[in-house]
């Protein structure tokens, strides 16, 4: 997008102050020049596992449009939320920090008062920010997105050639209840159930329908790919699809398990990101906003947990974090464990090792109780004869304090290595380093979980984008 921008605010809006405008050179301030920035748009689905498109490994589901996005730009293999639920998802992928010290850590949470997102850091390098779908978020003073309509797209995106756009379309796919789409497409006899799951006819049918919403997130996946592909500036439009956390499922949503936290992260961005490429390198929520501002040429904001990861997508690098970390809290889940169950976890490129705080009690939430799509009771019938079952069913209520896995050889965390001896020392290395940065976060595991509902929603003290 080509923009005419004055002298005085494109250095304001690249953090260069007033005073460096005076050497700069002779021209006026209100003299203009023009910049080429990116436009946005960002697709993010709604409680889609990693694994579940095409283009990340699953033969079944069908999703043409993000398989075409991935031959067309960069697919990340390794993508991490930092918590596992909606609303602290969709808030640290906004802000560019991590859930407690933004103070969105709970679901159906909100961030400290003054917290500042995208919008504003955008904004102030002359973009419009707009928001299809579901929101999640709060207060409105930090997320004050321009609401766009599903069918207001197209107007949004030609509305004004001279400045540059950042549109996110949140869906509500696949989230339950599984109920758009064609399940009847899936022939549950003939599905492959994946080895973390336990194989019984209520699962297979419930997969059916979650693959259909799924299909259904591709076409308005498809949708807004033909929105940018038929602009004028679709070659200088950067598109993203993610999946945000894992389904509603045991070892996905909810948890510190690869299945929750690790997300599918697709980026095009015509003539600077290659082709049919794929990173490696590990990237975290945090660190979209700061690649976003990065690309469109901006001062990344101080204070953020974030790093931008600008340098992976053109191609001049495939190393980002060394460490990924997850915070799951049970304050305000349906149906959540009495009395808390806060669960914290650190992961390098082999090895994962999660703690659980409050590993004497039994784990619960909504689907458990409730079982809306049926699959989990029958989990638990399977289990009183089935040995795979029963690992599976007991491993997820009730939980060891430690749990360690190798990632690279036991990809779905099927094989707790704790109790191993020569695991010890590597153990002993990340748990000091998980220590560390919930100290840096201000986080006291569950005593911050309690006192977030002793506080209430949004009554958090102020602290703006600033470390503590």
């Amino acid at each position: 997008m080509i923009v005419c921008i004055s002298r005085r605010d494109f250095l304001k809006a690249a953090g260069v102050g007033i005073a460096a405008a005076a050497g700069a050179g002779e021209l006026g301030a209100a003299e203009t020049f023009v910049i080429d920035r990116p436009n946005i748009m960002l697709v993010i689905a709604d409680d889609q596992t990693y694994l579940d498109s095409g283009c990340y490994g699953n033969k079944e589901v069908k999703t043409p449009n993000i398989d075409r996005l991935a031959r067309e730009g960069m697919r990340f293999e390794r993508c991490f939320t930092a918590t596992a639920m909606c609303a602290p998802t969709r808030q640290q992928l906004y802000t560019g920090i991590f859930p407690v010290r933004n103070g969105a850590y709970p679901n159906h949470s909100r961030v400290k008062d003054g917290t500042k997102s995208i919008v504003h850091h955008l904004k102030v390098l002359g973009y419009r920010v707009g928001l299809v779908g579901k929101s999640h978020f709060g207060p409105r003073e930090s997320f004050p997105f321009e609401r766009v309509s599903a069918d207001g797209i197209a107007k949004f995106i030609a509305r004004d050639s001279r400045q540059p756009y950042c549109l996110f379309y949140a869906s509500h796919n696949p989230h339950l209840p599984w109920k758009s789409g064609d399940a009847d497409a899936y022939d549950a006899k003939k599905l492959t159930i994946p080895p973390y799951m336990v194989d019984t006819p209520e699962t297979r049918r419930a997969m059916c329908r979650y693959y259909a919403e799924i299909t259904s997130l591709d076409v308005e996946i498809g949708k807004c790919m033909k929105f940018v592909d038929d602009s004028p500036a679709k070659d200088n439009t950067i598109f993203i699809y993610t999946s945000e956390q894992g389904m509603q499922a045991p070892y996905a949503k909810w948890t510190c398990y690869e299945l929750g936290l690790r997300t599918a992260l697709v980026i095009r961005w015509p003539k600077r990101v290659k082709a049919a490429s794929v990173a490696k390198a590990m990237v975290q929520y945090v660190d979209v906003t700061p690649t976003l501002v990065d690309a469109a040429g901006g001062k990344i904001p101080e204070g953020l947990d974030g790093r931008s990861f600008l340098q992976v997508l053109l191609g001049k690098t495939d190393k980002h974090n060394e460490l990924v970390y997850g915070v799951h809290t049970t304050a305000h889940i349906i149906s959540a464990t009495p009395g808390g169950y806060p669960v914290r976890s650190i992961r390098d490129e082999k090895y994962k090792y999660i703690r659980n705080l409050r590993h004497t009690a039994t784990f619960r939430n909504t689907m458990i109780v409730s079982d809306k799509e049926n699959f989990w009771k029958s989990w638990v019938r399977k289990a009183k004869t089935d040995d795979f079952a029963a690992k599976r069913v007991n491993g997820y209520l009730n939980r060891p304090a430690e749990e360690f896995y190798d990632i690279v050889n036991d990809p779905h965390e099927l094989n707790n290595l704790s109790s191993d001896k020569k695991y010890r020392p590597i153990m002993d290395a990340m748990g000091k380093k998980l220590q560390a940065w919930m100290d840096q976060q201000g986080d006291k595991g569950l005593e911050t979980e309690l006192g977030y509902k002793k506080k209430g929603r949004g009554k958090q003290k102020k602290t703006g984008n600033k470390r503590k």
